[in-house]
């Protein structure tokens, strides 16, 4: 074991007899990220207690002059000795409209409902629970985008934005929806589902048996929303429960994501890195060499153990 954890970190030898060097005439190196991932994954590890892991990645891209997009990933486990309970909040938000104001949109959109979403889980997951949440999940989501819909319009007049939030907690995945950010259950036998549903007027002419999926995928005004967080009297946001993507990735991401590489390179470049930060560079860098028309966001989250 000593001899291990030596060649792992590029230790110095303790001085050897004569005899010893005869039979071990090793030199040692600190092994390579590509190594030390191969040793973990031919080991089979198992975990004790259910942990979520999350990473993130984002670009401007190679067409835009400023980022309109924002992220929020917030990730944590607490166990002892009742179950473990992983607990995540990951949001991806979109922004438009002039004068910057589409960055001030997904930006308020992120930290209105990251803060509101956090303090109603404070007490809940760092105090002795006393007492259970006194809304339901799906309750908790919609008061929050609801309040970051009226800070836009109110502060930000005339601009917009899209939200895709996912609440972790436990196995279960709640998620608020609005406009065209993606959330996607991507599975280890190659399976990527989507979860939320564009509301664009491209799908819902597509919906209509208007355009065919060929048509949609090449229609000119496909960045067309018919619903974004800011716009509108009132906000009809998408509010569900679904179980977390198991032995897979649940994925949230921007239009210049999804929209720019396809299904094969998404699998391709999560499955081919070796860890979840590695896997979202490589999707940015992939959106990046299709041209990064648009702000690149990814959000990736796994549950092991």
């Amino acid at each position: 074991m000593a001899d291990f954890f030596r060649k792992l970190f590029g230790a110095k030898e303790e001085p050897e007899s004569p005899k010893t060097k005869q039979v071990d005439m090793v030199t040692t190196a600190p092994l390579t990220d590509q190594q030390i991932s191969s040793i973990v994954a031919n080991q089979n590890q198992k975990y004790e207690i259910k942990q979520l892991v999350a990473s993130a990645g984002q670009s401007v891209g190679k067409q835009r002059e400023h980022n309109e997009d924002s992220l929020l990933a917030l990730t944590t486990t607490i166990s002892g000795s009742a179950e473990s309970i992983p607990f995540g909040l990951y949001i991806v938000a979109d922004g438009m409209g002039g004068h910057q104001f589409g960055e001030v949109a997904s930006n308020a959109a992120i930290r209105i409902m990251g803060g509101n979403i956090s303090k109603k889980f404070h007490s809940y997951l760092y105090n002795l629970p006393t007492q259970g949440l006194q809304d339901s999940l799906q309750e908790v989501m919609e008061a929050s985008i609801l309040e970051a819909h009226q800070y836009v319009q109110r502060e930000a007049p005339g601009s917009g934005t899209t939200v895709t939030a996912a609440l972790v907690l436990g196995q279960q995945v709640t998620i608020a929806h609005v406009g065209d950010s993606r959330a996607y259950s991507i599975y280890s036998d190659g399976r990527i589902e989507p979860i939320t549903r564009d509301h664009s007027l491209v799908k819902r002419l597509e919906e209509l048996g208007h355009l065919s999926k060929d048509e949609a995928e090449n229609f000119p005004h496909r960045n067309v929303l018919i619903r974004a967080l800011g716009q509108g009297e009132t906000l009809e946001a998408d509010i569900f429960t679904v179980p977390f993507p198991q032995t897979g990735y649940l994925m949230i991401c921007s239009d210049g994501l999804w929209g720019v590489i396809n299904e094969k390179d998404i699998l391709r470049a999560i499955t081919e890195a070796p860890n979840l930060h590695r896997a979202c560079q490589n999707l940015v860098d992939a959106a990046n060499a299709a041209g990064g028309p648009d702000n690149i966001t990814v959000i990736l989250a796994q549950m092991i153990g």
